[in-house]
């Protein structure tokens, strides 16, 4: 089975601009990974979860 990813929008912890990262809802449950703002190059800790192609939690922080 496929799955499409996920394209989601929000504001980096650190630079507070807005991006857009690519979300991959085939791993399932609660995922957790690290990537770097487009803007500001610092590290963001994201989590989130995708149920039925939809985003139903993300969090975004500073990587500590």
């Amino acid at each position: 089975m496929r799955h499409e990813l996920i394209e989601h929008g929000f504001s980096c912890p650190y630079c507070g601009e807005p991006i857009t990262m690519l979300l991959d809802p085939g791993s399932g449950g609660d995922q957790e990974y690290v990537e770097d703002c487009e803007v500001c190059c610092n590290p963001i800790a994201l989590s989130f979860r995708v149920e039925d192609g939809v985003v139903v939690m993300f969090e975004a922080r500073p990587l500590e």
